[in-house]
């Protein structure tokens, strides 16, 4: 009998511990140690961008070691933080320079990172990591590239006129739509596009419009990926305006998201 009660108290206190340990478990797995969704972030050629990370409690993470790397590259490191400063040893070369975090952010549990001057070559997956804590969390950065498009008449008689809009300095590659004053689109030619040496895109292609009424015409260049527009609009007068042949204008360029 004294047996089986020793039996039954041991039996107790080490469903207590285990209990304990699975409660911790549970606790640090919800406070830290997670791995968020993918955050997708656009940034355009040349701007600076920040790629979020954050602890979900405002801990001071200043004096842990934290780490982002590009998942595709070797080395894949482009800012590590240990004791407290920035250790380069690892870093990837195209990055020097360009990564910073915010120490007073740090203190709070934001290991967000500022790239500076973002390139084309930038775009790719990134994973932020605090060993310590177990914390991964995973950015996908999407780069893109806009200009706005330039009209230009190329024949002009009595009944009709040919315009062509171009647009240069595009990434990802675009699309190119002419719009009548309506929104309707119009039937033109097909859009031409070259890929430069920088691995920009210039588009380019033409409509002719009939002199039958007064009509503004737009030229919109797009890319849905990136969620980047940019149009250019031009007045075509009518047979019966009294706007000369040779009186066309520009009305300002406009960007829209699309």
């Amino acid at each position: 009998m004294a047996l089986c009660l020793i039996c039954g108290l041991f039996t107790l206190r080490f469903s207590t511990f285990i209990n304990a340990v699975l409660s911790l478990t549970l606790l640090v797995c919800r406070g830290y140690s997670q791995e968020a969704p993918t955050k997708q972030i656009v940034a355009l050629l040349g701007d600076d961008v920040v790629l979020p990370c954050s602890l979900e409690r405002p801990v001071d993470v200043s004096d842990l070691q934290l780490e982002w790397a590009r998942t595709d590259l070797i080395p894949g490191f482009i800012y590590v933080w240990e004791k407290n400063k920035e250790n380069v040893g690892m870093k990837q070369p195209s990055y020097v320079g360009r990564t910073s975090l915010s120490s007073d952010k740090l203190n709070h549990g934001d290991v967000s990172l500022t790239l500076s001057k973002v390139q084309l070559s930038d775009e790719g997956l990134y994973r932020c990591f605090i060993p310590q804590l177990g914390q991964r969390s995973y950015v996908h950065l999407i780069v893109g590239s806009a200009s706005t498009p330039v009209i230009k008449v190329m024949s002009n008689d009595s009944s009709r006129v040919v315009l062509q809009c171009e647009s240069a300095g595009w990434y990802p590659e675009p699309e190119l739509l002419w719009l009548d004053g309506e929104g309707n689109l119009l039937s033109a030619g097909p859009t031409e596009t070259l890929r430069g040496p920088d691995d920009l895109y210039t588009v380019s292609s033409r409509v002719t419009v009939e002199k039958r009424h007064s009509n503004s015409i737009t030229c919109r260049v797009q890319q849905r990926n990136t969620n980047q527009s940019r149009e250019t609009h031009k007045h075509v007068p009518g047979n019966n305006d009294s706007h000369s042949e040779t009186n066309y204008f520009i009305i300002s360029p406009s960007s829209c998201a699309v």
